[in-house]
């Protein structure tokens, strides 16, 4: 079963459909709801929805998921049905399977309740589709339509003085870079909050998105909030308050950053923290919004981007 434990949860639909062909005359027993096992587009709709409701334990490696809304419908035409159902969830995965299961037994369902009432050969299930899906990596971007600029910066007195190496910082390196960013610039400095300021001063002259990993903790030599938080023109708290109810849901210790995020001039700065899962979960939560800011916000003059 694939991992989604990292994935950020969103809002997720999924629309689904099936044709059942059957003779004239069943198709008018649907419409009378006067089949021999009784109203087969009523009991459909329950199987639909129950399906979609189990699919997790009908196909072995689908997710569970919690369902907020399984719908089935028909439209009944001479000598077919067309059954169409849609699936809503929020969660780290789609609900396509959802949709496509649901769809498929309400069909088989309505095939079970027609079938005393013709030949075999007259009746056919064709025809399940996917006919649309929203949200998730397909709507919510995770890379960017253009190279943007950015920079790394990490702040730790052990990395900087070589007794250990850097491993946050390389994964939003490495995240930042699938994402499309470019150029990087990426450096290490101890947790000096003059070096820290003159820094991001001077890069923020030439890079969109400053992002700097240490620091953001409770301890005395986590300066980086301290010294960043009053260079920030326009904060952005929902940048933050995301990535921290994020990882709240994989560590207890989330609760501890303190990071903030918002803009110095005209540069994206967000300050995250120094270990790797937060780090790590930090941009997992974040990368979409970023992204959106830097593709869909084009009254912010990006230096080393795009106007």
């Amino acid at each position: 079963m694939k991992n989604v434990g990292m994935k950020p949860e969103s809002y997720r639909i999924a629309e689904a459909q099936a044709i059942l062909y059957a003779p004239p005359h069943c198709i008018e027993l649907l419409r009378q709801g006067n089949t021999e096992k009784g109203d087969a587009l009523k009991t459909g709709r329950i199987a639909g929805i129950l399906a979609a409701k189990r699919t997790d334990e009908l196909i072995p490696l689908c997710h569970p998921l919690p369902i907020y809304r399984a719908e089935v419908e028909y439209e009944l035409h001479e000598n077919f049905v067309e059954i169409l159902t849609t699936v809503e969830t929020i969660g780290p995965t789609g609900v396509e399977m959802e949709a496509l299961t649901a769809a498929s037994i309400a069909g088989l369902t309505l095939y079970d309740m027609l079938k005393p009432h013709c030949e075999p050969e007259d009746l056919v299930l064709d025809q399940c589709k996917l006919l649309m899906k929203k949200g998730g990596k397909s709507h919510f971007k995770r890379t960017l339509r253009q190279p943007v600029s950015a920079a790394v910066i990490v702040l730790s007195d052990t990395v900087a003085s070589s007794k250990k190496p850097d491993t946050a910082g390389k994964s939003v390196l490495d995240t930042l870079t699938e994402a499309g960013f470019s150029p990087i610039h990426y450096q290490i400095l101890p947790d000096e909050s003059e070096q820290l300021k003159d820094l991001v001063l001077e890069l923020s002259k030439s890079y969109a998105c400053i992002i700097t990993v240490g620091g953001t903790g409770i301890g005395t030599r986590d300066i980086t909030v301290d010294t960043l938080e009053p260079l920030l023109e326009r904060k952005l708290d929902g940048l933050m308050e995301a990535a921290r109810a994020f990882g709240q849901r994989r560590t207890p210790y989330a609760a501890m950053s303190r990071g903030v995020a918002g803009f110095i001039d005209r540069s994206l700065v967000m300050t995250l923290p120094g270990s790797r899962g937060g780090a790590s979960e930090s941009m997992a939560a974040l990368l979409p919004a970023i992204v959106h800011i830097f593709d869909v916000c084009r009254d912010l003059p990006h230096p080393g981007g795009y106007e």
